[in-house]
């Protein structure tokens, strides 16, 4: 029984080990590297490269994608998850896989299918041209392109969460007279409103953090197209490392905002929950 025990815990703390030293160097040290360089020349300089109009521009821009992204994959998600969990039809199993698809295709090859879709060389340019729409090298195919590679996020943090909750409390509150929004609101959402949080957490963190796909639509127009991460990108080809570095921040900055406020709404949820 004791060299079970010496056993079990030499297990125990060369797990915690390996776990702590692989945080460390594939995350503690590559976020302090950023800050240290960041600001590697002072306070003027960070404040004067983070309120470089471009950078302010590129930050804007970054927000307003996020924004429009989680908005539209969280109606997606929810609207997704509630079918293929509540609902018995033809191409189930297609809709399921075809959530999938963004995960599966490089974030640059979903660029490039949106650049042959709707740029010059589409059969349905013309068309575009004369409504007056315009995706490739806009804003909206920025936006667009950060739809599509987080739209899997809410709806898979939903599905096994709805899977396991099954039907039996929404038929019983059917059969009480409720209507389908009551049902929803009184019913499936409070089982599910965590993992909705984690999900739109999730899409706000990879939205914010998008590159590839974005990069082929941008044309990285300086001040017009570029997003945070296209800004970085061209500030550390440009050998301007300490602008490139403070840049950077912001995203990590952003991160943690996004990660606290989770926390305070899980926190008080929780507290209501009890």
């Amino acid at each position: 029984m004791h060299e079970e025990t010496v056993g079990s815990k030499i297990v125990k703390w060369v797990l915690i080990g390996v776990s702590v030293l692989f945080l460390v160097v594939m995350l503690l040290l590559p976020l302090a590297t950023v800050i240290s360089e960041a600001l590697r020349d002072g306070w003027k300089t960070y404040q004067a490269a983070v309120t470089d109009k471009y950078t302010v521009k590129a930050v804007l821009l970054t927000l307003e994608a996020t924004a429009i992204a989680v908005g539209v994959n969280t109606v997606f998600g929810v609207f997704a998850a509630l079918a293929v969990t509540k609902y018995q039809f033809r191409g189930k199993k297609v809709l399921t896989t075809l959530i999938d698809v963004p995960v599966t295709i490089s974030p640059i090859i979903a660029g490039l299918i949106f650049l042959l879709t709707f740029g010059r060389q589409s059969v349905i340019y013309p068309l575009l041209h004369d409504l007056g729409i315009h995706v490739v090298f806009t804003v909206p195919g920025i936006v667009l392109a950060t739809i599509f590679v987080t739209f899997p996020f809410v709806s898979r943090e939903l599905i096994p969460v709805l899977e396991s909750q099954g039907t039996d409390e929404e038929e019983a509150a059917a059969l009480m007279g409720a209507n389908a929004w009551t049902i929803f609101r009184k019913v499936t959402f409070p089982h599910i409103k965590w993992a909705l949080l984690y999900g739109v957490v999730l899409c706000a963190a990879r939205a914010m953090g998008e590159f590839g796909a974005v990069s082929v639509l941008s044309g990285h127009l300086r001040g017009r197209t570029n997003t945070l991460p296209l800004h970085v990108e061209i500030l550390f080809n440009e050998f301007q490392y300490v602008p490139a570095f403070a840049a950077s921040s912001i995203l990590v900055l952003m991160a943690i905002v996004i990660l606290v406020i989770r926390s305070l709404i899980e926190h008080r949820g929780g507290k209501r929950d009890s």
